[in-house]
């Protein structure tokens, strides 16, 4: 069986020591905002218009940038982390669908939540402190705790 993998993006936004995250309706598991890059998006682009869709905020993204340059060449803001997610795994444990996931971090202009149309809604995201995502441990993946401790400290020691 061939693997179908698709690019994505993720933005964990972050305000006053908490992450936005919203019970997926499609996944049924706790994830931050995101989506797949579209043909003509870099990453960061996506990471951003994603946050602007599902949350109906501008994040300033933490996100390391090069300074590279040449007549051909321009350095890009970096994610965080790059991960393979398996979205689809069948029974015999072949893959049929994996994400390539630019994750980004994002500070949040405040805990207002307004997503556009088609989006989930408003009430379906909860901001999370520190100690929230351990508490809720068993019910938020492993991989999105660990994403939104390190989003929340790194967003606190950031100077933007």
């Amino acid at each position: 069986m061939e693997t179908t993998r698709h690019f994505v993006a993720t933005v964990y936004a972050v305000h006053d020591g908490a992450v936005a995250l919203h019970e997926h309706d499609k996944l049924e598991m706790w994830l931050p905002a995101g989506g797949h890059l579209d043909r003509d998006e870099l990453p960061h682009e996506a990471a951003l218009r994603e946050t602007e869709e599902e949350l109906g905020m501008t994040v300033d993204l933490v996100a390391p940038q090069e300074r590279i340059t040449s007549e051909t060449v321009r350095s890009i803001p970096q994610p965080q982390h790059f991960l393979v997610e398996d979205i689809n795994v069948h029974g015999n444990g072949e893959v049929g669908h994996q994400h390539v996931d630019f994750i980004f971090y994002g500070a949040a202009p405040s805990r207002e939540i307004q997503p556009g149309d088609g989006e989930q809604p408003a009430d379906d995201w909860t901001w999370f402190t520190a100690a929230e995502l351990r508490a809720h441990g068993d019910e938020i993946p492993a991989d999105v705790v660990e994403i939104g401790l390190r989003a929340i400290e790194a967003v606190a020691d950031s100077p933007t």
